[in-house]
């Protein structure tokens, strides 16, 4: 039965409704599952087991009656802590948020429900939703199901654990700097960050109301790339506000073959340097298109400075991540920056200045950011496809150390802890669509992943190129210890 657990969803949802399963038998396996093995993973931290059953009689009945409740009829998942389900906490890892309970389901929740899925439970987080691994004082610390002892990711750590380990059919996640795709790249599913503004954030919050931040989406973790289509075509669109005026209509991929593309190959840059197993899995996806007759290039680049474009994610991310702070913490930031040397660009510098940044400056920074929209507009253009890196690693070892004592070891060179930043946030940052797929194990036997990034709103585009690979070179592989 452990060969069930991890078909994807979609082949689930067939199954039930050919009745070859029932959706209380699937969902009974994925608790058994969990009771038996989550214990020393710890991904799904809220468990909403006698509620999913309920939701499975339900989605049985319905189907007995001749009815169809949705392309994911019947198929339990888990969804990211950070999201709103009723009867359960969204704390985002804050102590002081341990008992905010929803009285009810948010949006993306609700759509899911609406397209026939419903939720086994919670996946774990950092603290705030702000680190590259998935520990926080509420729920303790996730690991990796291929090496426990190694982070799963952050912040959508628990999402992607949970998949991996077959916990769960389906989950979503966040990302404003790498949350889904890096879970995704460390533990060998799949995981798409969506073109901005295309899926709501609303029901991904801590206080109901907020407007939804610049740089921040939701989107989908999966084991198929077909299952993140179906995902983001469940997720996506206007809200009930917006649909007064407005409609959604992402273009179709629009490719039948990968010799059709034209894909650049980014495999490592100067300015973040990643190991060198990480860069050859990109070169390889790029060797393995051109063997198929695709048009690839090792050389072609966006027309910017890469240095001023991540100097400009840092200014943007972190006027994000700091809107809240008290004011005592912005006149600490304050003092920090005014004995600042004027031509300090490190990133400590850069990190301080946008943490008091006033509005003009972030005006003028976001008037950089749409130069290097353009940029990317004009590129492509000429290209279909971007492979870079996601990470500069496969999964590290836990290292709960204060961020500023944290580094990252790279081929035995040490690393500042954030500096693979750059690799997810120069896509986040011009609101570009990015799938990371799964390229399998390294000599250590970690997963490692690859980035696929395309024009705005092509996201069906990356998506099906997410599939279409892996059919050459393998997909998603199941850890060794969860049969």
């Amino acid at each position: 039965m452990s060969s069930l657990a991890y078909l994807s969803a979609l082949e689930l949802a067939a199954k039930i409704k050919a009745r070859e399963i029932s959706s209380v038998e699937l969902t009974q396996l994925y608790i058994d599952r969990i009771e038996k093995y989550d214990a020393d993973i710890n991904a799904v931290i809220i468990r909403t087991f006698e509620n999913a059953l309920a939701r499975a009689e339900q989605a049985d009945r319905v189907l007995s009656d001749g009815g169809d409740l949705g392309p994911l009829h019947g198929v339990p998942m888990t969804i990211k802590e950070s999201y709103v389900l009723a009867g359960t906490p969204s704390t985002w890892g804050i102590e002081d948020f341990r008992d905010n309970i929803s009285d009810a389901d948010g949006l993306a929740v609700k759509r899911f429900r609406h397209a026939g899925a419903h939720f086994l439970g919670k996946t774990n987080v950092p603290t705030e939703l702000a680190d590259f691994q998935s520990f926080n004082p509420i729920y303790g610390t996730t690991g990796n199901p291929w090496d426990r002892s190694r982070t799963p990711g952050g912040s959508s750590g628990g999402s992607a654990a949970a998949l991996a380990a077959g916990f769960s059919a389906l989950d979503a996640g966040s990302d404003i700097g790498g949350s889904i795709r890096n879970p995704a790249h460390f533990c060998g599913v799949y995981g798409h960050k969506p073109t901005y503004g295309i899926i709501p954030m609303q029901g991904h919050e801590l206080v109901a109301g907020i407007p939804e931040a610049d740089l921040a989406v939701c989107g989908p973790l999966a084991r198929s790339a077909n299952d993140l289509k179906v995902a983001l075509d469940t997720m996506a669109g206007p809200t009930e506000r917006e649909a007064l005026a407005w409609q959604l209509n992402l273009p179709p991929s629009d490719f039948n073959s990968l010799k059709d593309l034209r894909v650049a190959v980014w495999p490592t840059d100067d300015i973040a340097p990643v190991s060198t197993e990480v860069a050859d899995r990109v070169v390889m996806v790029g060797e393995t298109l051109a063997k198929l007759g695709a048009k690839v290039s090792d050389t072609a680049r966006p027309e910017f400075d890469v240095n001023r474009t991540h100097q400009n994610y840092q200014t943007l991310l972190t006027s994000v991540m700091t809107g809240a702070l008290s004011d005592e913490k912005v006149a600490k930031a304050q003092a920090v920056v005014d004995n600042l040397e004027p031509g300090d660009t490190s990133s400590e510098a850069v990190n301080a200045r946008a943490t008091v940044l006033p509005h003009r400056d972030w005006i003028r920074a976001n008037t950089q950011r749409e130069k290097l929209r353009r940029a990317w507009r004009a590129f492509f253009d000429d290209w279909d496809v971007l492979l870079c890196p996601q990470m500069a690693t496969a999964a590290f070892p836990h290292d709960h150390r204060p961020f500023g004592q944290r580094t990252i070891k790279v081929d035995n060179q040490e690393q500042p802890y954030f500096k693979q930043l750059f690799w997810a946030g120069m896509i986040v940052n011009s609101y570009l669509p990015s799938t990371v797929f799964p390229t399998g194990p390294n000599r250590q036997g970690l997963p490692i992943g690859v980035q696929a990034v395309s024009a705005p709103y092509r996201d069906y585009r990356t998506i099906a190129f997410a599939g279409l690979i892996t059919r050459e070179i393998g997909g998603f592989v199941a850890p060794p210890d969860y049969d």
